[in-house]
């Protein structure tokens, strides 16, 4: 387990995601979580925002680019965007940001609902290893691992987060 303070991470992105927002003069924007840490990050953020609108959840099991390989999950929930994407700005949530490769099945599924105005990345925890040219607006805490570690957020309660060697 990594000794970090969660909740202060929460704290410093939610402050920094208000100020982004108010620079760029987005009102009004959504909030969707990415299946399951993503969603657990950004209902902290959503109920800290005040956002009006209901969270959104994703599960982009389908969309992965290795879904051949790894198969899918017994227990898939679809996902729930209860509100209209076209010309809205989407803050997209994420617990670990590393190819990128979630983040851009993420994007495809988000646009199998319509065309959003922006698309707003944040990310509890961003590590080493991009395989694609994706970029976080907004990033917890930055972090180098080896190639066979792995990096995990455990929760809801409490949140934590863990390495791991792979086997």
């Amino acid at each position: 387990m990594i000794n970090e303070d969660i909740e202060g991470l929460l704290e410093q992105i939610a402050l920094d995601l208000k100020s982004l927002l108010q620079a760029q003069l987005r009102t009004d924007p959504v909030m969707i979580g990415i299946h399951t840490g993503g969603i657990w990050v950004a209902a902290y953020l959503h109920k800290k925002l005040h956002l009006a609108d209901p969270l959104g959840e994703l599960n982009i099991a389908f969309y992965r680019d290795d879904f051949s390989h790894i198969g899918i999950h017994p227990r898939v929930t679809p996902s729930n965007l209860p509100f209209d994407v076209d010309n809205r700005h989407i803050i997209l949530v994420d617990d670990v940001l590393y190819t990128g490769r979630t983040i851009r099945a993420a994007l495809n599924e988000i646009f199998d609902y319509g065309r959003p105005a922006s698309v707003t990345l944040v990310v509890l925890l961003e590590r080493s290893g991009r395989e694609l040219p994706i970029q976080a607006n907004i990033i917890g805490k930055s972090m180098t691992l080896n190639a066979d570690e792995h990096v995990k957020l455990t929760g809801p309660e409490p949140l934590a987060l863990v390495i791991k060697k792979s086997e």
